[in-house]
Formats: structure tokens, sequence, C-alpha cells
């Protein structure tokens, strides 16, 4: 059962831009997405970027400033507005949220991004 759905990636150029969106299925209702994390072959995830309600954003210092992460309650969502990609920003990126029925922290199925001329 998909509960985080994420939607965005795809193979851009350095220098380009891509928007990821992140929001729960219709059913995922106890389930708010938090934020996203990256992974490339044989690393650990990494944080990227994360926003709860109420609370400023926190990045990366590898992406402040290029990256903006925002939500919208009503609609459940969260979304990163990735600009001036550079090739090290390729990678998986994975939508985590908090299961506020469970108490666990859930993720995505992850979306690729590519930055490559």
């Amino acid at each position: 059962q998909v509960q985080l759905v994420e939607s965005g990636g795809g193979l851009v150029q350095p220098g380009e831009s891509l928007r990821l969106s992140c929001a729960a299925s219709r059913s995922a209702f106890m389930i708010q997405p938090v934020g996203w994390y990256r992974q490339t072959p044989g690393k650990q995830r990494e944080l990227v970027a994360t926003v709860r309600s109420g609370e400023f954003p926190n990045y990366a210092h590898s992406v402040k400033g290029r990256f903006t992460i925002s939500r919208d309650n009503t609609k459940n969502t969260v979304y990163l507005q990735m600009d001036g990609l550079k090739p090290e920003d390729s990678a998986v990126y994975y939508c985590n949220g908090y299961d506020y029925h469970r108490g666990i922290d859930v993720w995505g199925q992850g979306t690729q991004v590519t930055v490559s001329s």
C-alpha cells in the first residue's frame, strides 16, 4: 500500500531546475510528509531538507541557497524546488513522513534525479 506518493524526478542538465512533490495518499490521513532525503549507490541516505508543520525549514549545507522546501497542509503535500542543479545532486530522492498512528517514520518509493550534460 503506497502511503507517500512522489513525483517530479527526471533527467536535467547542470544549472536547470526540478520540482519534487510528495503527497500522503488519501487513505494515509495520519501520515504527514516531512521532507526529503537522497541516496547514491554505496552511500548512506542523507538529509536534503525537511519542514515540519509550524517549524522553520532545515537544509543540508550542500543545498542551501539552491533548494527550497515548502508544504501545503491543505493537501498534506511537501514540495522541493531544486534550482541550480549540479551533477553531484544526482541521486534517488526519498520522501520521508511521520505516521502519527503508529509513531514511526515512513518512506516513499523514491524518485530518480539525474543531472548530466
